[in-house]
């Protein structure tokens, strides 16, 4: 069981990064992923992501691990973007391979739930000029409250 687990300040090929992974682990009979991005429309200009650099890496190596003792898993990926995105560009991946499909499934969204709700990023949104921070939905919170 390996995770790979990279903070990125610079935009990512998630297309490069789910083959390379794939091709990390033949003996997987699932290789799930997800792929977040900046959404176009609705007026977003600009995403920014700004972080606490001490806490954000071994934050997401802790919840890496921890998916990794919850899970049957070959190997996870989990790639997160900080800095300003524009719509379109990708924000995080998360990959998760295993022997069972499942197993596969569940992890992903526990990563992504927990980045999502858990994590240790300050987001903002940049429409018509401004900036406005947007904190966690309580459906974030809602689907963080399964894995308790």
């Amino acid at each position: 069981m390996t995770a790979h687990v990279r903070l990125l300040l610079a935009p990512f090929d998630p297309a490069r990064e789910t083959s390379e992974f794939t091709l990390r682990y033949p003996e997987a009979g699932g290789v799930v992923s997800f792929l977040g991005q900046v959404r176009a429309g609705g007026g977003c200009e600009a995403l920014e992501l700004s972080h606490y650099e001490p806490l954000t890496l071994p934050g997401m190596e802790g919840l890496a691990a921890s998916a990794l003792t919850r899970w049957q898993l070959d190997g996870l990926l989990i790639i997160h973007r900080a800095g300003v995105m524009l719509p379109g560009e990708p924000i995080v991946l998360v990959a998760a391979a295993a022997r069972h499909r499942r197993d596969a499934f569940a992890a992903a969204d526990f990563a992504m739930d927990h980045l999502k709700s858990e994590s240790w990023f300050w987001k903002r949104e940049k429409a018509g000029g401004q900036w406005r921070w947007i904190e966690p939905r309580e459906e974030d919170r809602q689907d963080l409250s399964r894995w308790a």
